[in-house]
């Protein structure tokens, strides 16, 4: 499940009002998610979080659901 900390992230970053995220949306699915805004969503993420990726594991990512479970491998979260 996407959390609404992750959810509220991308639409800040999108600047979409509202867009219901779930686990198997993908970039593509996402009005605005261009390949140069995948690179500002994911440092807004680590920076949001507190993380860093490796580029192994971007390029691993396929969902959001990915991007969420990743998140949750980094920080501990469940």
């Amino acid at each position: 499940m996407i959390s609404d900390r992750l959810a509220n992230l991308l639409r800040r970053e999108l600047n979409l009002g509202t867009f219901d995220f779930t686990d198997s949306t993908k970039a593509y699915d996402v009005p605005g998610w261009d390949s140069l805004k995948h690179v500002e969503i994911l440092a807004a993420v680590e920076q949001e979080y507190g993380v860093r990726f490796r580029a192994v594991e971007i390029l691993r990512l396929k969902s959001i659901g990915d991007l969420q479970a990743l998140i949750d491998s980094r920080t501990g979260a469940k």
